[in-house]
């Protein structure tokens, strides 16, 4: 099987990672900064290698996941369904994922781009076009709202999606309202997400008991 576009744009996502990391890793400080409360405070240190590259290196592995699911999922003839959802998927969730990395290479270059506005944005874009995959996948072993339910029956997989799609959605546009409070921004993210799971994973089962089964 031969490369897809959307795995080649997520090599140069994680070759462009690694060069970020390389260019700039004389220009960077022995102890970087590297992690960030909620107030958008630094408050966790790393080396400069890590700082510099374990990101790209994350990004690796999460890039093989993506190429790797659709060809070893028992039901990857269903993902084949939705594939270009999936593809633009992953492709949303490797750049989210590199902007990390910028983020802490400016902000320790001395461009302070905090996270505090960089991940309402990002996670906003992210859960909104998880709602989309949502309401598009079709049944799978790794993809989607995976409860024993909607694993178990094709007609509650479908129902669960599809209010599942319109609440990631929601959480979107909350997440990246996140942007204006950013004090609370990590409620504006956490919270929607914690409530999605929760409602989706009772809603399935109601749906399940209605097949009486």
């Amino acid at each position: 099987m031969g490369i897809r576009k959307a795995e080649g744009v997520i090599l140069a996502i994680i070759l462009f990672s690694f060069l970020v990391g390389f260019y700039f890793y004389p220009q960077m400080p022995v102890r970087m900064a590297f992690h960030w409360n909620t107030y958008g405070e630094v408050d966790g240190y790393t080396s400069r290698f890590l700082g510099s590259f374990s990101l790209p290196f994350i990004l690796v592995g999460v890039g093989l996941l993506s190429i790797a699911i659709p060809r070893i999922d028992p039901l990857k003839a269903n993902i084949e369904e939705f594939r270009k959802y999936y593809d633009r998927f992953m492709v949303l969730l490797l750049l989210f994922l590199s902007s990390i990395h910028l983020q802490v290479i400016l902000w320790n270059a001395g461009v302070r781009l905090g996270p505090n506005v960089t991940f309402p944005i990002g996670l906003g874009v992210i859960f909104f076009y998880a709602g989309i995959l949502c309401e598009n996948a079709r049944r799978n072993w790794f993809v989607g709202i995976r409860t024993p339910w909607t694993l178990s029956d094709e007609r509650v997989w479908d129902k669960t999606h599809k209010v599942g799609g319109k609440l990631f959605k929601a959480a979107g546009i909350a997440a990246f309202l996140g942007v204006f409070v950013q004090r609370y921004a990590v409620l504006f993210v956490l919270v929607p997400v914690i409530l999605i799971a929760a409602y989706t994973t009772v809603y399935s089962y109601l749906e399940y008991r209605k097949s009486g089964r």
